[in-house]
């Protein structure tokens, strides 16, 4: 249910830094984007430090930024193209 105990204690490999870190230490990524799902699935692994910086997204603002961008309201292509251009306005002034 929560894993192999032969996993434990393994040194895994972070995907972003290349970093070598104890299996402990690192945290799941599921680049499949289902991680509860586990059957015959190998884990890719960040350290804490990317992890933070690259998963941990702000979501101040995100529903406003939805708004504005038409979603549920324009097609596809229109709500990406606005949602992108509102997001790196808000890049731009942090």
């Amino acid at each position: 249910m929560f894993g192999s105990r032969s996993s434990r204690g393994k040194s895994v490999t972070c995907i972003a830094c290349g970093e070598s870190i104890p299996r402990s230490e690192a945290r799941e990524y599921d680049k499949h984007g289902d991680r509860w799902d586990r059957r015959n699935k190998t884990f890719e692994h960040l350290c804490k430090a990317c992890f933070a910086e690259l998963c941990q997204q702000p979501r101040d603002g995100l529903e406003t930024t939805l708004d504005a961008a038409g979603a549920g309201e324009s097609d596809q292509e229109t709500f990406l193209r606005r949602f992108q251009e509102l997001s790196e306005g808000d890049a731009r002034r942090e």
